[in-house]
């Protein structure tokens, strides 16, 4: 269901904040161009609160939640959604666990109700539980045929070793199976609270209505988390480079080290400067492989930062005779962009393209309820979309500098996955989608 929000340039002037009677927060933005809800919310705790030794609970809990709730079975539950066009969806990253409400305006009672059961009165038949598991097993058994899957997963492996932002979040074949009903539901009680609720909504409602459906909605959850303390931790620093042999038609390289945390006071700057060297078709990155020596069809990298960490981490795609050129290229890069800096005229271009491409990013209710729902996670004032164009602008040439060569000094870490360069066939280079982080 699009969902189509002209977001003007003043889109953060109208960002309420509200405080329910029940002592719910949520950030809010009343729109009647079109008559649509979209919700995005997370609670703190995600895939770093998974049992030891018990990788993937949080994201069976993600994809078991909406399979019957309340009243409901998990085939009466999805016809409820169908016969409204609901859009309830659920997920889990590292820190959060979250969850997306996407509905016409005369359908909210029902979908607001429809979440409200998923959150506190959840089935877990085992039918489902087990048909849900047989899912996520075909899944990963296709993913150690996956170059691109192999290579993330061993990356974060190498990042962070037996810390819980190395496990998988979607678990492992030896977990899997080894999940309960029980794993499931300690879960849920431990991390579906208020305690670290963030929401944020945007669509046509008026706020006294919406300020109703979110205390009935999450007004009955546990006030308190019970979560698992989880360790700062800084990404292994470069350089080490691993290869896996795996016999696919393209190797897959993944690369990447420490990243800068949100909160870091040389974060913007490293963002701009990560642009400039990753940051689409007019990236240095982009240019050198792609464009010049015609390695790989597309290359890229970005910042990932979590509650307790942060990488820079990229992936591309090329011939398996051609994969250690393509690391080569790479790393004279990082090299000349940690020791140089960018240019004057490559900061302004980039500083231009990321001001611009903010708003136009944001053009629907569902994409600038994200956007509120990120940088409340991220800890940023209400007034952050207002004033970030400012902070891009406010970058200089000595910040971007100094921001690249702390990224880039060091160099790399490199994981390589594909055919062994001397038994290689040549193979047309194809474009491989990034994984996301």
């Amino acid at each position: 269901m699009a969902m189509i929000l002209p977001v003007p340039s003043q889109a953060a002037a109208r960002i309420q904040h509200l405080i329910t009677p029940g002592g719910i927060e949520a950030w809010f933005v009343q729109d009647a161009t079109v008559p649509l809800v979209a919700m995005e919310f997370a609670m703190y705790g995600g895939a770093a609160q998974d049992p030891e030794g018990k990788p993937g609970v949080g994201n069976m809990v993600a994809d078991l939640i909406d399979e019957g709730s309340g009243d409901l079975d998990s085939r009466a539950f999805h016809e409820h959604l169908d016969r409204r066009a609901i859009e309830l969806a659920f997920s889990v990253s590292r820190d959060y666990f979250r969850g997306s409400l996407r509905m016409l305006k005369d359908n909210k009672d029902e979908a607001f109700e429809l979440l409200r059961t998923s959150l506190t009165s959840p089935h877990f038949d085992s039918a489902d539980v087990e048909r849900i598991r047989t899912q996520l097993l075909s899944g990963l058994r296709r993913e150690t045929t996956s170059p691109g899957s192999l290579a993330s997963r061993r990356f974060l492996e190498v990042a962070y070793g037996d810390h819980p932002y190395g496990r998988p979040t979607g678990g492992t074949l030896e977990s899997v199976p080894t999940i309960t009903i029980a794993d499931m539901r300690d879960y849920v009680a431990r991390v579906l609270t208020r305690e670290h609720l963030k929401i944020a909504v945007v669509g046509d409602i008026d706020a006294a209505s919406l300020e109703k459906l979110l205390d009935r909605t999450f007004g009955g959850l546990p006030t308190k988390s019970r979560l698992t303390p989880v360790s700062e931790i800084e990404a292994r620093r470069p350089p080490r480079h691993e290869f896996i042999a795996l016999d696919v038609p393209q190797t897959i390289v993944t690369f990447g080290g420490p990243g800068v945390k949100r909160n870091d006071p040389d974060f913007m700057a490293a963002f701009v400067v990560n642009h400039i060297l990753g940051g689409g078709s007019g990236s240095r990155l982009y240019r050198d492989v792609r464009e010049k020596r015609g390695l790989a069809y597309s290359v890229s990298d970005s910042l990932a930062w979590m509650d307790h960490s942060a990488l820079f981490i990229g992936s591309t795609g090329t011939r398996a005779d051609r994969a250690g050129e393509t690391v080569e290229a790479i790393s004279q890069d990082i090299h000349r962009i940690a020791e140089d800096g960018p240019t004057a005229q490559e900061l302004d271009e980039a500083k231009s393209y990321l001001k611009g491409s903010r708003l136009l990013a944001l053009d629907t209710s569902s994409k600038l309820a994200g956007a509120l729902l990120q940088y409340q996670v991220d800890h940023l004032s209400i007034d952050y979309l207002e004033r970030r164009n400012a902070m891009v602008d406010a970058v200089t040439i000595d910040q971007a500098k100094r921001a690249a060569h702390r990224l880039w000094d060091d160099g790399l870490l490199t994981v390589v996955v594909g055919r062994a360069p001397l038994t290689a066939a040549a193979q047309p280079v194809s474009a491989i989608p990034l994984k996301a982080n």
